[in-house]
């Protein structure tokens, strides 16, 4: 614990930061009445940087970019491997784990242990690996580095410690799963082909037991052939040559036929007595054309044949459509005796898995689900169900419906607004989904001690919004809003979509929603605003729009002050010129300038509306064209309930609205808010020619020198590509018809950004260098109670203005308190000048007591509008003022203001206006994000930087409690989607199909385990069906195979060093942490090896005790017959 005084007594000279004055508002004379001003602040800091530590917690939505599948029929779990070298495990909801591969290397392939709580993952550098997932975070625990041969199919089979490995080559090799470490025996292509065949028969593309005798390896080869190689006796039983290449086998449990599915579109069927022709040749979906020949289809890429006992035998492939159809979506088909169904695809099928009642090859499979990986989707169909329904999904899989354009995060929110929410969406829910479990219910999950009502809000290319319940580490989604439902569809080749090349003109920009009030404010990327209020009743509505013309026609280039850092600005007389009200064209309004000017982007639906419940829109607000000219994005907006005021800002100015009275209270260009307090020169240009390019505080130069030098003079400039980042983050763009007669620099943060990764791309190419760096936007708005002037005594409602040069403005208003006058009385407001300046672009604004205690924004209180009217209580207004004077009679009145900007962070002392700490977070990079945020009974200034590192600072001291090099390349994607919330938690896009959320407290770090789910719970393993005495005695039971003894090291040798390479894994069995080399950890792996021994031991009783039952059956029945058969005559049999 530490205390941080500092005398204020003559602090207004030399304060760190300055301090700049403001215009006299308040006093007649013009002199300032001093207000009771604290001598000293005395603020108990308790956070340490103990109290702080960055680890992930976990990841939601799709798995980008999917490439393997696994299921383990015991656990039910499901793993999915990525591209990235990524592996989701998931099994019953809450149960979610994401691992990754050090190297980054795509996953191939996966092959669970069934029942064994352990994975073994094939990646594209040619590497094994075994992950042990007895723990809640599952690590490595071997790994093998194969060198000269590249790997193309594994299989493991069940209960077997021995995995197949095959090689492009041809090569399979066998590896030892318990000791990771390659076996001496190599069944070499060379030897698995004839001697007279010419040809390589290509890579490894199957391999896997005959189910009839495990001693019998079916090898497939890419160019068509199939060879059955006899493990014993190390020679080829049977060599089948066929003229199509191969892409998949899969065995009948009797183990005499197997099916092939081939290049060509066919699927054929062999039969292990014949094998020098297929049994059967089928081409489920080539047609016989006119001339006889069947027409051409493509691969099929996948085959699966499984036995059922109730029904005829599944067959399931993917692909194999004929050719002619062109742009037919992908298909999966499952042909069930005669009938074929055919279930078209959303997107590309990467893999597909029959979900079987056994593990066991050589029984009845009864196949009862099929899971589909798709490459953005994951589905899962019912196969016991003749219309083959499919499961509803209880993982959040479609984050990415339509990209993600922006996020935020609540934590401790309201407890009614979850279940209230849920049931407003799930009257929504699509129908028609199996009625039956969804099937992949493996792990266990139980709700943990740190829970509390969290909501996560993404908002989408496609302007829908979406709601989901984050809380105890789980998503799920709540409710959806489509926000082009409030406008006109535009019509093909109409609108801002054509004039500027726009596939989204609905994007959702940023959110801004107040919890308690349950109002929401939505931006979109055609410069639109969207306010919304809840009601839980359905009506009819008329949606009311306003139009803004928000532009400046001062045309100056800014140039920074002398003392950029520290300003001196005397306190105006009382002749200065006072702010002033600004007051914008009646709504609609049109000036004779042209067809494109004074309309707005969108046409917003004129005609009364049915809106369902939930969240219903009560008013739009549009920019409008001028001078032909698009309007800029708006890059900053925040809303008030308890004042009924929205406040929004882009490069041109600053608009209030109040959304009570639907009036337009303020719309004043960013220079008039200044007043005579401008800290920076502005040069007079020229008069303006016939206006062709872009409108504002610049002009684009034709001469490159002078481009140059304006922009080495501008103050916040630096890397291109720190503000070709920060224009995409922030949309402060511009836009010029005559851009090819201009020399313009495009900069992107990514050469080739996709379209998830930039919403805003169209925009970012038509902006210019100079453009950027000299264009002042509003970066930050908040609205709050405080100290509009330095002479005032009581805090009244404000809006704090930052921009991006660094300034921060300070707007006074007096809203009538009355309900009745504040319906009808108009609100005033008037800007007070300049108050602070800091380095780069100003990001955020918070407010604290004096004892360093954050002080809520005010709010009204949730109220129905569409609710039946009461006699008895009639409908007001109900507010929740936080006083920052209400806790401060020791300490006198004022309060703190917290400001961070992209390179700083300023405390200072309201009224006097007295910067008290000063912090240059960093000089090398740059902020993206900054929050203040409550985590441990405390407050702190959270920050992310372009450059990767996460830094938490104290508050007020700036104190600083961590930094992390947490990310080491920084995308737009991350940029946009970051945000921290309270309670020690952040969230990003970390792809674009899945949100990342970390926790930056050692406390929730230390209590991780715990909250997480189990992936593997003891079960035990099913038994294999007893097969009957006669069917054993005739054949039916293949007879025990001992793969130690044939592919152990006393048999088979030891393998070539060269060939492979073991490396050790860092991670291991829970209990084994500790002792990974003492003699604790010798105990414990011989404890574990006991216990497979023991495990062993039992099976071998258990099918000991089978086989004196099956005697003992034998012999009765024996002595039944010889009893019956005693007194008779030969004859008379």
């Amino acid at each position: 614990m530490k205390k941080f005084r500092k005398v204020l007594d003559g602090l207004t000279t030399s304060s760190p930061g300055g301090t700049i004055g403001t215009p006299s508002g308040g006093s007649a004379a013009g002199t300032p009445t001093a207000a009771p001003t604290p001598k000293e602040i005395d603020v108990q800091e308790t956070l340490i940087s103990e109290n702080f530590q960055l680890c992930k917690t976990v990841r939601h939505g799709f798995p980008y970019q999917p490439t393997a599948l696994a299921f383990d029929p015991v656990q039910k779990i499901l793993a999915i491997g990525s591209r990235s070298g990524g592996v989701r495990i998931l099994g019953r909801p809450g149960v979610d784990c994401y691992c990754q591969h050090e190297s980054g290397a795509a996953v191939l392939q996966l092959q669970f242990l069934i029942n064994e709580g352990a994975l073994v993952t094939a990646c594209a550098d040619d590497t094994l690996h075994l992950w042990n997932l007895r723990q809640r975070r599952p690590a490595v625990l071997h790994s093998l580095k194969f060198n000269r041969e590249r790997i193309t199919f594994c299989h493991l089979p069940f209960q077997s410690k021995w995995l197949y490995v095959g090689t492009e080559r041809g090569n399979t090799h066998i590896v030892n799963i318990e000791s990771f470490v390659l076996s001496g025996y190599v069944i070499m292509w060379n030897k698995a082909i004839e001697l007279s065949t010419k040809t390589h028969p290509g890579p490894v593309v199957h391999l896997s037991d005959s189910p009839k005798d495990e001693g019998k390896l079916l090898i497939g080869f890419e160019s068509g052939t199939v060879v059955q190689w006899d493990l014993r006796a190390k020679k080829a039983d049977f060599r089948i040559y066929y003229d199509e290449a191969i892409h998949s086998v899969s065995w009948h449990h009797e183990g005499k036929t197997f099916m092939c599915s081939h290049s060509d579109g066919s699927l054929t069927l062999w039969n292990l007595r014949n094998t020098t022709k297929p049994f059967q040749v089928t081409f489920p979906h080539g047609k016989i054309q006119k001339d006889g020949r069947k027409e051409s289809c493509k691969p099929i890429l996948k085959v699966e044949y499984k036995t059922s006992r109730s029904s005829e035998p599944f067959v399931i492939f993917s692909g194999g459509l004929s050719y002619d159809k062109a742009g037919r979506r992908p298909t999966l088909t499952i042909m069930h005796g005669k009938a074929i169904t055919v279930l078209e695809m959303d997107y590309p099928i990467v893999e597909f898995m029959v979900l079987c009642e056994t593990p066991y090859i050589n029984e009845v499979q009864d196949p009862y689900a099929v899971v589909v990986l798709l490459e953005k989707d994951l589905i899962v169909v019912d196969l016991t169900q003749s219309n083959f329904p499919v499961f509803e999904n209880p993982y959040p899989m479609d984050v990415h419906e339509s990209p993600v354009t922006c996020t935020a995060y609540f934590a401790d929110c309201p407890p009614d607004i979850i279940p209230i929410l849920y049931s407003i969406g799930a009257k929504h829910k699509k129908t028609g989904y199996s009625q039956k479990e969804w099937p992949v219910s493996g792990g266990s999950w139980t709700l943990g001690s740190h829970t509390y009502p969290e909501i996560i809000i993404t908002g989408h290319a496609d302007g829908s919004v979406k709601f989901w319940d984050a809380s105890a580490f789980t998503l799920q989604m709540l409710y959806k809003l489509k926000t082009s439902k409030v406008f006109e569809k535009p019509k093909p080749g109409e609108g801002r979509a054509a004039e500027l090349g726009e596939e989204d003109p609905f994007a959702v920009q940023m959110v801004s929603w107040c919890p308690q009030s349950r109002i929401f404010c939505v931006v979109g990327i055609s410069a639109h605003i969207i306010l919304y209020r809840f009601s839980k009743y359905d009506s009819n509505t008329q949606i009311v729009s306003l139009e803004v013309r928000l532009q400046c026609d001062s045309e100056d280039i800014i140039t920074p002050s002398e003392n950029e850092n520290n300003p001196c600005f005397s306190e105006p007389g009382p002749h200065s010129p006072q702010p002033h009200h600004q007051h914008p064209a009646s709504p609609g309004s049109r000036t004779p300038e042209g067809a494109k000017d004074s309309i707005p982007c969108l046409k917003v639906k004129d005609r009364v509306v049915r809106v369902p419940p939930g969240y219903q829109s009560e008013l739009v607000i549009q920019l409008l064209w001028v001078d032909g000219e698009p309007p800029p994005q708006i890059t900053s907006v925040d809303i008030n309930s308890a004042y009924g005021l929205l406040a929004f800002g882009n490069c041109n100015g600053l608009a209030v609205v109040d959304y009570l009275q639907k009036t337009v209270l303020l719309c004043i260009s960013t220079l008039d808010l200044y007043g005579a307090t401008d800290p920076y020169q502005r040069l007079t240009r020229s008069p303006r020619r016939n206006r062709q390019s872009t409108s504002g505080l610049t002009e684009l130069t034709d001469n490159q020198q002078s481009t140059d030098m304006d922009r080495s003079k501008s103050p916040t400039s630096g890397h291109a590509s720190r503000r070709a980042m920060l224009q995409q983050l922030h949309g402060v763009t511009m836009y010029s018809h005559d851009e090819h007669h201009t020399t313009t620099t495009s900069y992107c943060w990514n050469e080739r950004e996709s379209r998830e990764n930039s919403f805003s791309r169209s925009r970012s190419s038509s902006v210019s260098s100079i453009d950027r760096d000299t264009k002042e936007a509003v970066t930050t708005l908040q609205f709050g109670e405080s100290y509009g002037r330095k002479n005032d005594v009581l805090p009244g409602p404000c809006l704090w203005v930052g921009t991006s040069l660094g300034v921060v403005l300070l707007i006074p208003m007096s809203i009538p308190i009355d309900h009745e006058e504040r319906m009808e009385d108009s609100v005033t407001v008037g800007p007070s000048g300049a108050v602070q300046m800091l380095k780069g672009s100003v990001l955020r604004f918070a407010f604290l007591d004096c004892s360093g205690a954050l002080i809520q924004c005010p709010y009204e209180v949730w109220r129905d509008q569409n609710a039946p009217e009461d006699s008895d209580r009639p409908r007001r207004r109900k507010l929740v003022h936080f006083s920052p004077s209400s806790s401060q009679d020791a300490c006198g009145e004022g309060h703190l203001t917290v400001v961070c900007s992209e390179r700083q962070a300023k405390v200072f002392l309201m009224p006097s206006q007295s910067c008290l700490f000063v912090h240059n977070i960093t000089e090398s990079s740059f902020v993206l994000r900054a929050d203040v945020v409550s985590v441990c009974n405390s407050v702190c200034l959270a920050c992310f930087c372009a450059n990767g590192h996460v830094m938490m600072l104290s508050l007020p001291s700036l104190r600083p409690l961590m930094d992390v090099n947490y990310l080491p390349l920084t995308d737009m994607r991350i940029a946009r989607t970051f945000y921290f919330t309270n309670g020690g938690q952040a969230l990003y896009l970390s792809s674009p199909t899945e949100i990342q959320r970390i926790t930056y407290t050692q406390e929730m770090c230390d209590n991780l385990q715990e909250m997480l789910g189990e992936l593997f719970t003891p079960i035990e393993t099913p038994e294999a069906q007893n097969r009957g005495f006669l069917k054993g005695f005739f054949g039916g039971n293949p007879q025990t195979f001992d793969r130690e003894e044939l592919f152990g090291e006393a048999a088979a040798g030891k393998a070539s060093r060269s060939l492979a390479q073991h490396i050790p894994g860092q991670g291991g069995l829970e209990g084994m942490k500790v002792a990974a080399g003492g003699a604790v950890g010798e105990l414990a792996r011989a404890r574990i090896a006991l216990d497979e021994r023991g495990q062993r031991l039992g099976e071998l009783e258990e099918r000991t005790a089978l086989m004196m039952t099956s005697a003992e059956t034998f012999s009765k029945h024996a002595h039944e017959m010889m009893l019956k058969c005693k007194d008779k005559k030969w004859y008379q049999f």
